[in-house]
């Protein structure tokens, strides 16, 4: 379900008897409107077993989508890892107050402008949360608004389209993630489905840790490893393993153990957004003739070669 202020008080203790599982709560639209019954119905959704998340109603005519996406997270907005607690939802569609603002569908936005608006609020509540936002609209709106950007894809979509089966989706999107297929129904608010199981409705509320390896080739004597914790949550005790071959050898490599033609790496704690670099060099045997080191973090596997 999903629920505003309009919806009034929340009897959450029959939502979750009646079958509820999870709800969507305003918190704002705008940068100057706060849900004034957020506390309550976001706090009452917990309470009741429910796992929730937050939304915020865009305006993008009004303001960047960096300080909205601020706005957002400075009142109620911002992902906590509490096991449930959904990612933030920006919701974008059709503007509702034309006869208010004279604005169009768009907000008067070309495609490229709306894009960009997007890409600034989801950028800046990833940098502030370490997740991505999930997206609420419906595929007309995304088609006429966006241009059908294809650039989103790593945002969860919400989809909204009322009737019997979701219908075509977005381009930024292969599969939905929540549907909203009713205004009203035997639930308060509107009516939404999760295509997924519950067991997996968790995962999404509570991720695990998240790490992004890549490497660089600076000659045939020195090699740069970066691991970066692009995830939610800090994380320990990551090692980057390596070995070189082409006949060369380690001959430094700060902050890792090495000998012969192996290193090892150990990072005992990575924050979220924290990254780390390792310079290696080498001394290889002959001047001629394809060399490199093979490089192993956790399940990752990265090779990086020269000559």
């Amino acid at each position: 379900m999903d629920v505003s202020n309009w919806t009034g008080e929340v009897d959450w203790e029959s939502v979750a008897t009646g079958g509820g599982k999870f709800a969507f709560v305003q918190a704002t639209e705008g940068t100057n409107y706060r849900n004034p019954r957020f506390d309550g119905q976001f706090g009452g959704a917990a309470t009741a077993g429910l796992i929730r998340g937050a939304y915020h109603f865009a305006q993008p005519h009004e303001s960047d989508g960096t300080a909205q996406a601020d706005y957002f997270l400075q009142n109620g907005g911002n992902w906590v890892s509490d096991g449930q607690s959904l990612p933030g939802v920006l919701d974008i569609e059709d503007n509702p107050y034309k006869d208010k603002n004279g604005k169009n569908s768009c907000y008067d936005l070309s495609a490229e402008d709306m894009v960009t608006w997007l890409k600034d609020f989801t950028n800046k509540y990833r940098q502030a949360t370490g997740r991505h936002a999930i997206i609420y609209t419906t595929t007309s709106w995304w088609q006429t608004c966006t241009g059908n950007s294809d650039k989103f894809r790593s945002n969860p979509l919400w989809l909204a389209r009322w009737g019997g089966e979701p219908g075509e989706l977005p381009k930024s999107w292969k599969r939905h993630t929540f549907w909203q297929s009713a205004e009203k129904g035997p639930l308060a608010g509107g009516q939404n489905s999760f295509n997924g199981s519950e067991s997996q409705l968790r995962s999404l509320a509570n991720p695990p840790a998240e790490v992004t390896v890549s490497g660089a080739v600076k000659s045939r004597k020195t090699y740069t490893v970066t691991v970066h914790n692009t995830g939610p949550y800090p994380v320990k005790d990551v090692t980057v393993s390596g070995r070189t071959y082409g006949g060369q050898r380690v001959v430094g490599a700060p902050g890792c153990k090495y000998s012969g033609t192996a290193l090892r790496c150990p990072i005992r704690e990575l924050g979220r957004g924290q990254k780390v670099t390792f310079t290696v060099t080498t001394k290889p045997s002959k001047t001629k003739g394809r060399v490199g080191i093979n490089v192993t973090v956790g399940s990752v596997k990265l090779v990086l070669k020269a000559g």
